[in-house]
Formats: C-alpha cells, structure tokens, sequence
C-alpha cells in the first residue's frame, strides 16, 4: 500500500513538475501603439511594427480577438502569443491583463515593446523593471497591474520637435532618412525578442543594449581608422 502511495506521490509532483515547466515556456509579447488607421505607421505605433516583424519571421498570423489583434507562434519550443492592443494606448494595461490572465503567463514572462522620446533614433534599451515615465500606456500597464515589475524593450524614436509640439511629432509618421535607421533597428528588436523567450532576460540586455546601428557602427570604425593615421 506504501508503495502504492509513494508512486502516486511521484507520479503527482512529476505532473506538477510537467505543468510549471510548460508554463515556464510561454510568454507574451506585447507591442504597443493606436490600432486607428489613422495612426498606422506613426512614430507612437513603433510597438506595433517590431511585433508585427516577428509575427512575419516567425509566420504568424494576428486576428482580432478581444482587446487586441492576437497572433500565435512557435519557437524553439517555447509558445508567444504576440498581442497589439486595440485598446486605445492609454488603457492598454486592460488587454495586456486579460491576456496574462488568459493564457496563465507570469509578468516577468511578458515582454512590453514601446517607444520612448528619451532615446536617439533607433536605440535599443531592454530593462527588467521601472516607471512608465511619460508613456500612457506603459503607465496604464503599471496601474492595471498593481506593479511595475515586467521586461519592457524601449525602441528609441528621438525628440526632435519644437516645445509644444510632443503630441504632434510622437504621432507623426517617419520621414524617409528616418525609416532607413529604424528598419534595422525593428529587425534587431525582433531578433532580441527570441533572444529573450530563449536565452533569457540578462544575457540578452547586455547584448541589445551594447548593440549599435550599422550607421554608427561604422562611423566608429571610420574614426578608429583615422586616429591611427594621426
């Protein structure tokens, strides 16, 4: 009778065992922005384009679901469901919670893709926690879920708007020059998202947040070579 009792004691932790591993493989990408028209391809909508970019790689396909346009994937073993809130921004934290909740996903396995005006052009910044600052959806986010204590990705998009003009410039759309330094920079937000649901959250954030644009990079490659000719 022990022996019986002890096999289904086994058989019982391995089952729980089983389940929180599959957990541990599931996460939620978040990317915010507008869902309007109106606001396609704005610089507030950069969420939006670095997750659409991995739904792309990763062949997946969104549908409308309730508060968000939802896709889900495959990778490596790990199961993402990518979210775009059609929420408006300011209350994005209602889908960010539902879908928590929905597919039985952990914060710290939600990664949030955001723009922020406190970074140059197509810089990329990953951090474990912190405030929303003067993001409205970032900061609903926090609201809804009572913490702050979630991976984000800040996608940088510059602050080159005259005073009074915040509102105007964020949802504005990019000017040419301006999409030749951010569609690199969508490409490697992308990439580290995969970074992120594999290898985890600290290895990748040294290497995003070292990671420079190809313009830059040989820049300093071009100011090397010429300090050696000095």
């Amino acid at each position: 009778m022990m022996n019986c009792e002890s096999c289904i004691r086994k058989i019982l932790i391995f089952a729980k065992n089983s389940s929180m591993d599959e957990d541990n493989k599931k996460f939620l990408i978040v990317g915010l922005g507008n869902a309007e028209n109106q606001y396609a391809g704005t610089r507030h909508n950069i969420g939006f384009e670095v997750v659409k970019a991995l739904a792309q790689k990763l062949s997946a396909t969104f549908q409308q679901e309730r508060y968000a346009y939802v896709a889900h994937a495959k990778y490596k073993g790990r199961a993402l469901t990518l979210i775009m809130p059609t929420t408006y921004m300011n209350l994005s934290g209602n889908a960010v919670r539902y879908w928590l909740d929905k597919e039985k996903i952990a914060p710290d396995s939600m990664l949030v893709i955001s723009d922020d005006l406190d970074l140059p052009l197509g810089t990329l910044r990953m951090k474990p926690k912190g405030s929303g600052g003067s993001h409205n959806g970032l900061n609903h986010i926090i609201e809804t879920l009572g913490h702050s204590n979630f991976p984000r990705l800040r996608f940088g998009i510059g602050h080159d708007f005259a005073q009074g003009y915040q509102v105007d410039f964020v949802l504005g759309k990019f000017s040419s020059e301006e999409l030749k330094t951010i569609e690199p920079a969508i490409t490697k937000a992308a990439q580290s998202i995969l970074s992120f649901v594999t290898i985890g959250l600290s290895r990748t954030m040294n290497e995003v947040n070292s990671w420079k644009l190809p313009s830059a990079e040989k820049e300093t490659e071009q100011s090397k070579d010429a300090a050696c000719r000095i």
